[in-house]
């Protein structure tokens, strides 16, 4: 099992680490050229800026038993379906029972933002959130290999 992560908007890149460490578990950061990123432990994969290269990469390098970490819903749809076990960064597991739903949310923004409108508002991130993403990850850590 490895932690890939979607690393160049990933806020909790640092919580990964602290408990990746703990457990021994290797991490693959992906980030694109317009980041740079060296944390001391994880392996670090850049990437071509081109519009979605670090989530192609990603998904490449996906195997059964996985962890994925990523706010991307179609990363999260293709880790599920290589066995894998995804979770955003605010500690929202992604499975079967969530996916079509968010998939379906994803589309019609997009069809809002194409059409001009705007699909919703980002919120800033809260503590709250931080300490909801160590809870999960910390589960999935737990149950390693349960998926």
């Amino acid at each position: 099992m490895k932690i890939l992560v979607d690393a160049d908007a990933c806020p909790v890149k640092e919580i990964i680490v602290r408990l990746a460490k703990r457990k021994g578990i290797s991490i693959v950061m992906l980030i694109d050229t317009s980041h740079v990123l060296n944390d001391g432990y994880s392996e670090v994969i850049t990437v071509d800026k081109g519009r979605d290269s670090a989530d192609i990469r990603l998904v490449n390098l996906i195997r059964s038993g996985d962890l994925v970490v990523t706010q991307d819903f179609g990363v999260a749809a293709m880790a599920l379906a290589r066995g894998a076990r995804a979770v955003n960064q605010n500690g929202m597991v992604y499975d079967g029972g969530n996916m079509d739903r968010l998939l379906f949310e994803r589309a019609l923004g997009q069809k809002i933002r194409r059409a001009g409108g705007r699909s919703g508002k980002i919120r800033k991130r809260t503590k709250a959130d931080d300490a909801a993403f160590e809870a999960a990850l910390t589960c999935l850590l737990q149950n390693e290999g349960q998926g």
